[in-house]
């Protein structure tokens, strides 16, 4: 829940700059806002990643390590903030990560994905509360109304690995932990604002409670970071990425920020099917949809009173990388199933899906 909202409109990730008090997400490029931002370079298809070693999948910032353990995004000092950022993005589709949270009171972690133009989905972990997770989303960045984000039963963030999910369709998003639904949303709840552009996945670690945020930013994020206790450490061991949508590249078609509006290059747009029920299987039909599921429209859940807190405005520059759009890959590159990424020369030819 960091990137590109907060640039424009924010909620409480102040995770992707280098200094804690401004706010963290950016986006280089509006879509709503502009009819001349580049495409997005679309996975397209499923990927399994192994974080005991770095994926070439991702734009890393802050220097996370790796281990057998998996990836550590670690909080030590004043204005550490490590994070990933995929290179491709989905549109609709399933997001499983294998994650233990890191504890230390203010510390952030968070797992999220966002678009160009700011929608955005969230798991969020603080670092005083091991026994509950925050989920939250937005539309467009828009914040002004703070009635998106929920508490769920975690018990044990801290302490092990538990794995959290995010099913994403153009008729319901659905957060699961440890494959059991604890919330979903549709559409015609969302008060327009449903997430539903191309989103980018990324991951890190961040401190809330540094003393030189706002002061509702450290209430938020449970109070004061004492970096002398630390460092503190996020580790995610795994992740699993399955695309609804084909193709090499996703365009917005106009700047209305519908998924209607969002075209393939070179393959199609698929809404996700019907929503999800409790304990759905990660699984696809062997045409490459997702197999439909039993509505489940109900959700219980606990609605934080301090949430989400929403920062500065000011929009953060990022520098173009040898990828040329950022996040993003070059023309022609594609996605092996381990998350690695190919050049033309070496990639495979796969039979496209029908």
């Amino acid at each position: 829940m960091w990137y590109a909202r907060r640039a424009v409109a924010a909620c409480a990730s102040a995770i992707f700059l280098a200094v804690p008090v401004v706010a963290q997400t950016y986006t280089n490029c509006n879509p709503t806002q502009s009819s001349s931002c580049p495409p997005d370079s679309a996975l397209g298809k499923t990927v399994n990643i192994d974080f005991s070693s770095s994926s070439d999948s991702f734009t890393t910032e802050g220097n996370p390590t790796y281990d057998s353990n998996g990836a550590s995004f670690t909080v030590a000092k004043q204005g550490d903030n490590p994070k990933i950022t995929s290179k491709w993005y989905i549109m609709f589709g399933r997001v499983d990560v294998e994650l233990k949270a890191a504890p230390g009171t203010g510390i952030v972690s968070s797992f999220f994905l966002q678009s160009d133009c700011l929608d955005e989905i969230d798991w969020e972990w603080l670092g005083g509360d091991n026994a509950q997770v925050q989920s939250n989303y937005f539309g467009k960045g828009n914040t002004a109304t703070h009635d998106r984000g929920a508490f769920h039963a975690n018990p044990g963030n801290h302490d092990g690995f538990q794995t959290y999910s995010i099913i994403w369709t153009s008729e319901q998003i659905a957060w699961q932990i440890n494959g059991q639904t604890v919330r979903t949303l549709v559409p015609a709840n969302a008060n327009g604002q449903y997430p539903q552009t191309p989103m980018a996945i990324k991951i890190g670690a961040w401190a809330g409670g540094d003393p030189n945020n706002d002061q509702g930013t450290i209430e938020w994020a449970g109070g004061l970071t004492d970096y002398s206790k630390g460092p503190y450490t996020m580790t995610v061991k795994n992740l699993k990425v399955q695309d609804y949508s084909t193709g090499t590249q996703y365009i917005y078609g106009d700047t209305s920020g519908t998924w209607e509006s969002i075209k393939s290059n070179g393959g199609k747009i698929n809404p996700g099917g019907s929503p999800v029920e409790d304990s759905a299987p990660a699984t696809s039909a062997a045409n490459g949809q997702p197999l439909p599921f039993t509505p489940h429209t109900t959700s219980t859940y606990n609605r934080p009173s301090v949430y989400p807190w929403v920062p500065d405005t000011t929009v953060a520059t990022v520098p173009t990388t040898t990828y040329g759009n950022y996040p993003g890959l070059p023309s022609g590159w594609t996605v092996s199933d381990s998350g690695k990424v190919v050049p033309p020369s070496l990639a495979q030819v796969s039979k496209p899906l029908p």
